[in-house]
């Protein structure tokens, strides 16, 4: 029941010149002689939403794909909708503080206050060095099905409008529980309960971060084009179930690697950085090619490199390409033969020129850890290792805690100490290194004006963080130029 109305608000309703000075007040009530007022926006019809991937996870895990075959939302009147109309899949560690498309799908305007994803399978993937000589690379999980995952809503959602961008964001230490990478003495011991958070996300019109509406770094084959309009649809890699994402690209487009639009073609792979658009399609702001011949194309962090051999191996995070279009290749340890790659970094900063040190990437200082994008024209399943074209140094994301503060010309520097189960300092103590680190548990981190700053804990002694950005062995001390900082998940 509404309560009594004020005798002064009542006595307003009759029309009175007495009154006319209070007309100001009478529009600040909003409300006229007889209404009930409202309550909020009206809820009608369907808005198109846009859900977008992120996860937030320390660095014990080194991939984590989960299989996806339905994401609903249930009203506050218990009605339900579906978000996926097809099943699909995802890799979360290589958007750990970052984000990417998953589906765009048409619901009604409504008040959701839960959403459920049942039967989720799994895999995730950890490294660790098993002294005297041996590096272990452990893949577990359940790709035929597994529990219902846990989505949990900060507030109740309300859809309205006519587009929406919804965030899901996997927490990745409270999905996994792990006793160890490695255990000599039987299984590892492993518990798997989805966990995420769905949250709006609301897009500026020109992005500079995950959270409104920036996407890096995002790796797909190019499989249609529309010349005229600028236009292009990219594959996603067999982790992430071949889905794909449309495109648009304008004036302000910057390429690197080719010339202009004129030189994509079907086939084509590319590293990119775009803009959400209220359709969810992404505007291109970033198109590289780093490789115009590339066959295959892998993504992940380098497991080891042979100091008596020019032969990397590395993990697997993204798989595109010619070897897995029916199929993806599980574990890690494959090898390469890097005597005659072409090395390159990342366009994605453009900042590097300023750095108080000379970033350098080549085959004399890559180093266990890095993260790494390498085309090669086949995959080696077995058999002596085969020779990559390119290996490109693109972006990473380490958990660690600050432990001294510097500065360095327009820099500050932060000395980040890694966990132990960090590659860093896990893998690059084993024998048989090209080179080896100073003190490979820690990074020193350089942020400028252009680092993102999304951390609601400060960046001081003791706390910990996630710092996104390209790491160089610099000599042996590892280096990062920082893009991005975010809230640190316990160690």
């Amino acid at each position: 029941m509404l309560p009594t109305p004020h005798p002064l608000f009542n006595s307003f309703c009759q029309p009175s010149s007495t009154f006319i000075l209070v007309i100001a007040f009478i529009a600040v009530l909003m409300n006229g002689c007889g209404t009930s007022g409202t309550s909020g926006p009206h809820l009608s019809g369907n808005t198109e939403v846009t859900v977008m991937l992120t996860s937030t996870g320390n660095d014990q895990l080194q991939s984590f794909q989960i299989g996806l075959s339905s994401i609903t939302l249930t009203s506050q009147s218990g009605k339900t909708v579906n978000l996926l109309t097809t099943s699909t899949a995802a890799e979360f560690m290589h958007i750990n503080g970052g984000a990417e498309p998953l589906v765009t799908v048409s619901i009604p305007q409504d008040v959701y206050t839960a959403a459920a994803s049942p039967n989720l399978s799994t895999e995730f993937e950890c490294a660790t060095f098993v002294p005297p000589n041996t590096i272990d690379t452990n893949t577990i999980g359940d790709p035929f099905g597994g529990p219902n995952a846990t989505i949990s809503f900060p507030s109740p959602i309300t859809i309205t409008g006519e587009s929406m961008f919804l965030s899901l964001n996997l927490q990745v230490s409270k999905s996994v529980t792990l006793s160890s990478c490695y255990n000599p003495n039987g299984p590892v011991q492993w518990t798997f309960t989805p966990t995420f958070t769905l949250t709006p996300l609301t897009l500026s019109a020109q992005p500079t971060n995950p959270e409104n509406g920036e996407v890096s770094g995002v790796h797909g084959e190019i499989t249609s084009i529309d010349t005229a309009n600028g236009g292009f649809t990219i594959s996603l890699s067999v982790e992430e179930g071949f889905r794909t994402l449309s495109n648009s690209s304008n004036t302000a487009t910057v390429y690197q690697g080719i010339s202009d639009f004129a030189a994509l073609s079907v086939g084509t792979f590319v590293d990119m950085d775009g803009a959400a658009q209220p359709d969810g399609t992404l505007l291109a702001t970033r198109i590289a090619v780093e490789d115009t011949g590339a066959v295959n194309v892998i993504t992940g962090p380098v497991e080891l490199v042979n100091g008596q051999v020019p032969v990397l191996n590395m993990l697997l995070r993204e798989e595109e390409g010619a070897s897995f279009s029916n199929q993806e290749i599980l574990g890690g340890g494959f090898p390469f033969n890097f005597s005659n790659a072409t090395f390159q970094i990342s366009g994605q900063l453009a900042n590097l020129q300023n750095l108080p040190f000379t970033p350098s990437f080549n085959a004399s200082n890559i180093i266990d850890g890095q993260n790494i994008y390498l085309s090669a024209p086949a995959i080696p399943t077995g058999g002596p290792p085969l020779d990559a074209r390119t290996i490109t140094l693109i972006p990473q994301t380490i958990d660690g805690t600050v432990s001294a503060t510097n500065n360095a010309g327009s820099f500050a520097v932060y000395t980040v100490t890694l966990a132990p189960y960090d590659l860093f300092p896990d893998l690059t103590v084993a024998p048989n290194q090209q080179s080896y680190l100073i003190n490979p548990n820690q990074v020193e981190v350089y942020v400028d004006s252009n680092t993102q700053m999304l951390n609601s804990t400060p960046v001081t002694v003791g706390n910990t963080l996630r710092f996104y950005g390209l790491i160089f062995n610099d000599g042996g001390t590892l280096q990062m130029d920082c893009a991005q900082i975010n809230d640190g998940v316990a160690e």
